[in-house]
């Protein structure tokens, strides 16, 4: 049985070798066409170096990958994997990690989204760019950049590619961004506010809750708000040298800030956990408790539930791994897609000196207003400056001073009166109505002559001429007189004459 068996199999063979030589040639040639561009067995050489770095990728082999993607791109530029391939070197650098490869890959991807804008690779592209600052983050209390990188980031995707499939992904992303920034400034709020100092607490706060409404703390935020407003209330209240209605009037203003933060709580997150705290102020403050609306209350309640709490895990990896903890960011809700509102402390301070200043005039009368001046053609008012120029002009024939008459009797702007020279003549251009202001100044119309210095005195020489410079005695005992020596005083001892001989002293 053995021997027959393989004797058959053996025929068989045989047979179908003889079968096959006998096969067409027109039929192996077909089998052998069946890839137009090579033989059965090869494949094309640029989809061949993309496989290759591919597998080389996998294994972890990144600089290898990047080798063969390189160099399908510059010996092929015309292929069809041209563009997987320009992603991939990203894909290479965003896998390897690191400081220095990160950069590399964000720039890798910033100019795949400059050379195929269109593609739908495009937002993949760019969601992958708002990733590599995310995986950046550092918690809260730390540096911030690479968070503030991150929200930028996530929102050009969303704005650039909003038909693409990775939209619900980046809007996650971008709520647990916006949880990391709304905590760092409600962390800074919360100690100014700890310190007192009211103006710094309420622009940080403030900008917490305009900017990041979906906040899994924007309660807290308000009450903080509310309470900052009421700290500065009590300060009104015991500040020293203000009057006591000025005091009054600036202490309701502080309070009704502060009650309007309380129910803001209560209006915008009804279920949230501070509620009841913002309801019990508002009682003590003796101000009405508003009811939420029932909108309100379904929106509040599907941000709570989308909200996972804290467990014992997330506190110990929140304590050993690098970035934040955003478990308790919300999964609902719209993200806010604007630059953030900041508010800063000096535009705080001058709501607060607006509000001082109303508290202090309160009640006064209004300052009037400023009174417009005349024209120049309006009659002047005692109440109401003029602005109709004087024109300071020359009588006709003369040189004197005069004043010009603007809207005379006659209309004539340019009419001037006639000098006062006593000859009665009616002033030019004014018919024989008399001139409304006469001319002041001199009568004479001519100047008057130049004074003339007095002429100087003729010279006396006290030598005459042809005497020369010879005089007799008698002449020097003329001009010099002799001294009385009686009225003068000396040192010298007089001789004592007649009774003044008897006198001892």
């Amino acid at each position: 049985m053995t021997v027959l068996a393989l004797a058959s199999l053996a025929l068989s063979g045989v047979t179908a070798q003889a079968k096959k030589e006998k096969q067409p040639k027109h039929k192996k040639n077909q089998d052998l066409s069946a890839n137009p561009l090579a033989n059965v067995k090869s494949k094309q050489p640029d989809k061949e170096l993309f496989d290759k770095a591919m597998i080389a990728m996998k294994k972890g082999r990144y600089d290898v990958a990047r080798l063969d993607l390189q160099t399908m791109l510059n010996t092929y530029p015309d292929s069809e994997f041209r563009m997987r391939a320009k992603l991939a070197v990203g894909d290479s650098w965003f896998k390897e990690g690191g400081t220095a490869a990160l950069t590399q890959a964000e720039a890798e991807y910033k100019d795949f989204i400059t050379f195929f804008p269109q593609a739908p690779e495009a937002a993949e592209a760019q969601m992958k760019v708002g990733d590599i600052y995310y995986q950046q983050m550092e918690k809260p209390d730390r540096d911030f950049n690479n968070a503030e990188n991150a929200e930028r980031e996530y929102r050009n995707m969303i704005n650039m590619f909003p038909d693409s499939k990775l939209i619900p992904r980046a809007k996650q992303k971008l709520r647990d961004v916006q949880e990391v920034l709304a905590e760092r400034e409600t962390g800074i709020g919360i100690y100014y506010e700890g310190k007192e100092n009211y103006v710094a607490a309420i622009a940080r706060l403030q900008t917490v809750v305009d900017t990041y409404p979906l906040y899994s703390k924007s309660d807290q935020a308000w009450l903080a708000i509310g309470d900052a407003y009421a700290g500065q209330a009590h300060l009104v209240q015991v500040a020293p040298g203000m009057k006591g209605d000025v005091r009054e009037r600036l202490h309701t203003m502080f309070e009704d800030k502060a009650a309007a933060a309380y129910a803001k709580v209560i209006t915008r997150y009804p279920m949230a956990p501070h509620v009841e705290d913002a309801r019990d102020r508002l009682v003590a403050m003796n101000r009405p408790v508003p009811e939420p609306s029932d909108a309100a209350v379904a929106e509040s309640d599907a941000e709570q539930k989308s909200q996972r709490p804290l467990r014992f895990t997330d506190n110990i990896l929140g304590v050993i791994k690098h970035g934040p903890t955003v478990v308790q960011s919300a999964h609902v809700g719209e993200p806010s897609l604007d630059d953030p509102k900041r508010t800063i402390a000096p535009d705080v301070s001058k709501a607060e000196t607006t509000m001082m200043n109303e508290a202090v005039n309160a009640g006064k009368p209004a300052e009037p207003a400023a009174v417009a001046p005349t024209g120049p053609n309006e009659p002047p008012r005692s109440d109401q400056p003029s602005t109709a120029p004087l024109q300071m002009s020359a009588p006709a024939g003369g040189t004197g001073v005069g004043v010009s008459i603007v809207n005379g009797p006659n209309g004539d702007a340019s009419a001037t009166p006639a000098a006062d020279s006593g000859s009665g003549a009616p002033a030019a251009g004014t018919g024989n109505a008399s001139p409304l202001v006469k001319s002041v100044g001199p009568t004479d119309n001519s100047l008057p002559a130049v004074d003339k210095p007095a002429d100087a005195p003729d010279q006396v020489n006290d030598i005459r001429a042809g005497t020369g410079q010879t005089q007799t005695a008698a002449t020097e005992k003329q001009k010099k007189s002799k001294a009385n020596l009686d009225e003068e005083s000396s040192s010298k001892k007089k001789k004592k004459k007649g009774l003044g001989k008897l006198k001892p002293f």
